[in-house]
């Protein structure tokens, strides 16, 4: 298996963590994304939407990182729920990730570190900065005497929304503003294969931002 990939790219590590926690034998390709890799005729061919992760199975290709992470815990046995009703509420999980969390942290830590300071809109980020601040809210509250988002066990909900919030550039996101959020992530890292993404991954960037 195969994950095209570059490690400052919050969505393949979720994809990238999902495949290390489940025991998968894969391999990370470089993607140069900071040098336009992704606009490429090429990689545009293999996702016409121009964006990592793009995983590969044998024939199979698989994009959106949601997709892939769903593929990969069904082919495991893993980290997909205990039953149905888990199922649906790790599927909750995940649209609200895609939706509330990553969809905006992304976004604003990509604006506040990797776009150029020249392009950098104060209002702009200041509106992503209150709604991941809301959607963390959610998340903190929910973890309120839980140690998992959905189920008893750690499911693929847990790295997708925790994707993010393992990067150290400043997005406005602190583990000290956030108890139960900080427990929580400690729950995943303290996986015995869990691996930051700058060490699961290439690096697009010779150093952090």
């Amino acid at each position: 298996m195969k994950l095209h990939c570059f490690a400052e790219s919050g969505n393949a590590y979720k994809a990238a963590l999902t495949l290390t926690l489940t025991d998968q034998d894969w391999e990370p390709v470089f993607v140069d994304f900071f040098n336009g890799a992704t606009r490429s005729p090429e990689f545009r061919a293999l996702n016409v939407m121009g964006e990592v992760p793009v995983f590969e199975d044998g024939d199979l290709v698989l994009t959106q990182s949601a997709v892939i992470q769903d593929y990969i815990s069904s082919k495991s046995g893993k980290l997909g729920g205990r039953s149905a009703a888990e199922r649906r509420d790790v599927l909750r999980w995940m649209f609200f990730d895609n939706h509330k969390v990553s969809g905006v942290a992304g976004p604003l830590r990509f604006n506040m570190n990797f776009l150029p300071e020249a392009k950098r809109n104060a209002d702009v980020n200041a509106f992503l900065a209150m709604r991941l601040a809301s959607a963390l809210k959610v998340m903190e509250t929910h973890l309120t005497g839980r140690d998992w988002l959905a189920g008893e066990d750690m499911t693929i909900a847990d790295i997708a929304c925790a994707g993010y919030l393992f990067y150290s550039e400043p997005f406005t996101f602190a583990r000290t503003d956030y108890p139960q959020i900080d427990r929580w992530l400690d729950r995943i890292s303290a996986r015995p294969s869990w691996k930051h993404p700058y060490d699961l991954m290439p690096r697009g960037l010779t150093s952090a931002t």
